[in-house]
């Protein structure tokens, strides 16, 4: 195959080298609006600078206002396309792309790389041949170590659509779910820069699903332990925890004591996620098997965060079907 790839960031180059390494990848094309970067990118891969989306599948990497017409193009010259989340800053335009997703019929695969994770594979399985019981509570957990930059929080969208949309859709993933309600908070009680963009950096929502299930979310931007991200499943017969492993930041009062060092950063957490969820979205492309990660999963996940940002500004219980397109 002939894979193209737009942008070269952090996650960009790591896409990059997973596709270089990849042995269904025969030539990799990157392109990124640093040249120099796609250069040195390109030169160490062994890959080529040129148009992404002159190749039989492209994948998208670049900031998130990009991607709506990026993903409207690819639908539009049939070419199998995968992007990381959001499909687009708002909810219009992710209907709009979804359009056009449906009419070209184009695969159109979105990086929701905690699918892919062997943790949450088996809770889902757990959970789904009756290990785990009747499920009665579900807890989620996102937390960085350190803030992202000033200018990153100011387009980010907010910590529900920017971090808790990766826990919005695993929820809905491993639960076979959908929420109902949400009830959302937050505070600042860091850097200024978070409250001048309307955004938290400290977050908590109780969300209630379908069929009455209790589920608490928190995150924070200030987690020094380390990266933790955990998802703890309550039933009737087992409780089980997603992420509770010898790096978890965690230590007991008792004198319990991680024996490895905690994760850095999202990227060393999910590292083998991110190589699955690419070779997932190449057997897509070559018609081999469905995406399992669509711009309906991405909207249904943008729909939660859409109503945890309002419930926050306006202090009230939401009902997802108030921001339902």
């Amino acid at each position: 195959m002939r894979v193209g790839l737009l942008g070269l960031g952090r996650i960009g180059a790591l896409h990059a080298a997973t596709l270089a390494a990849h042995p269904r990848v025969d030539e990799l094309v990157v392109s990124d609006v640093d040249g120099a970067r796609a250069a040195e990118v390109a030169v160490g891969l062994g890959a080529q600078v040129g148009d992404a989306f002159d190749a039989d599948a492209v994948v998208i990497a670049t900031p998130t206002a990009t991607h709506a017409g990026l993903l409207t193009r690819a639908c539009a010259q049939g070419v199998p396309v995968f992007c990381e989340k959001p499909v687009a800053a708002g909810v219009d335009d992710t209907v709009r792309v979804l359009e056009a997703a449906k009419q070209s019929g184009t695969v159109v695969h979105i990086g929701f790389q905690r699918r892919f994770d062997a943790g949450y594979v088996q809770a889902r399985n757990a959970l789904r041949n009756g290990e785990l019981g009747a499920l009665h509570r579900v807890h989620l957990l996102s937390a960085d170590p350190h803030p992202p930059a000033a200018g990153y929080i100011r387009t980010s969208g907010g910590i529900y659509r920017d971090c808790h949309i990766h826990d919005f859709d695993i929820l809905r993933w491993v639960t076979g779910r959908e929420a109902e309600t949400v009830y959302a908070t937050g505070s600042n009680r860091g850097e200024a820069f978070f409250a001048e963009a309307d955004d938290v950096d400290n977050s908590a929502a109780l969300l209630t699903l379908d069929d009455g299930t209790l589920v608490t979310v928190q995150g924070s931007r200030y987690n020094g332990a380390g990266y933790d991200v955990r998802m703890e499943l309550a039933g009737t017969l087992k409780t089980q925890v997603v992420g509770l492993n010898p790096r978890t930041p965690l230590t007991g009062a008792e004198g319990l004591q991680p024996p490895d060092d905690p994760w850095p950063d999202f990227v060393t957490r999910f590292g083998a996620a991110y190589v699955a969820e690419l070779d997932a979205f190449l057997s897509a492309a070559r018609g081999e098997a469905d995406s399992p990660c669509t711009v309906e999963d991405a909207l249904a996940a943008l729909y939660l965060a859409e109503a945890a940002e309002l419930s926050r500004h306006e202090g009230r219980p939401v009902h997802v079907t108030e921001v339902v397109r």
